[in-house]
């Protein structure tokens, strides 16, 4: 994490769009070319409508970007956010704040709505997108971008929640108020967690799922330090991956939609929390 100034700005030139290409690798540690968005990419969806904004520091070294390009859901433009990647030395709240610029164009552009994945098993992430963000996500993708040669992603399929960003709702203007506190009903306290996890040597492990909870609400629990897992102990990383794979499409199946995310950074978990659509 770092306090240091950066200053937020449009991306528009070729020297630029290298640089987001050299971060691309850097943050990632994608060792395939394939993997990347390359420069002729950026020249021509930039000229196009795509938002993509670098972050620099007081020496003008980009240290990180965001990356959205235009699309279409039902019938409607809206923006498909493909990449946020901040430097290691610079996260803790860079993130949050590319997302903010980027929220901020797409307003003055008329958008409404911007989507993007994100790894389940990606705690922080989670965080972000959910108790920061205000996201909301309906959609499981099962290893949506294939076999990746990231040093992050490797090990495991590329499974992946959608995030949905009503970007101009009420509840999400809302949570991105400085101020703003969570409150959660008695009945959200109370929900019930599908899966039973514990410490198993140095990571925790599912004991047990149960498929059939029907309340209104529950939770889903995940392990911090994922991508240690992944490293460390990649027959526990994969045991996981199908295990919130398994029960996040039964539960979507059922009508229950992902609407926010309580990390317990601590206690080395964090849970989703999912709710029946009205």
């Amino acid at each position: 994490m770092t306090s240091q100034p950066v200053t937020i700005r449009h991306l528009s030139t070729i020297g630029e769009f290298r640089e987001v290409v050299n971060l691309e690798h850097a943050i990632w540690g994608y060792t395939d070319s394939g993997d990347v968005v390359t420069v002729p990419v950026f020249i021509f969806t930039v000229k196009r409508g795509a938002i993509l904004i670098g972050a620099f520091d007081e020496a003008e070294r980009m240290v990180g970007f965001a990356y959205a390009v235009v699309g279409m859901k039902a019938g409607r433009p809206m923006l498909w956010s493909h990449m946020t990647g901040v430097l290691p030395e610079y996260r803790g709240g860079l993130g949050y704040q590319l997302k903010l610029e980027q929220r901020n164009r797409a307003l003055a552009q008329g958008y409404d709505l911007i989507e993007w994945t994100f790894d389940p098993m990606q705690a922080m992430n989670a965080h972000l997108n959910f108790a920061k963000l205000g996201g909301v996500v309906e959609e499981y993708a099962e290893n949506f971008y294939g076999e990746s040669t990231s040093a992050l992603h490797r090990g495991t399929p590329t499974d992946r929640l959608i995030v949905s960003w009503r970007i101009d709702e009420p509840h999400v203007v809302r949570r991105l108020q400085p101020s703003a506190l969570v409150a959660r009903s008695h009945d959200v306290a109370e929900a019930p967690v599908v899966n039973v996890t514990a410490m198993d040597g140095d990571w925790r492990e599912v004991k047990t799922i149960d498929l059939t909870v029907s309340e209104r609400r529950l939770w889903i629990e995940i392990p911090t330090g994922f991508t240690q897992m992944q490293q460390q102990s990649p027959e526990r990383a994969l045991q996981w991956r199908l295990h919130v794979r398994q029960m996040f499409q039964a539960y979507f199946a059922k009508g229950y939609r992902a609407v926010d995310f309580v990390l317990q950074r601590e206690a080395g978990f964090g849970r989703y929390l999912l709710a029946k659509k009205e």
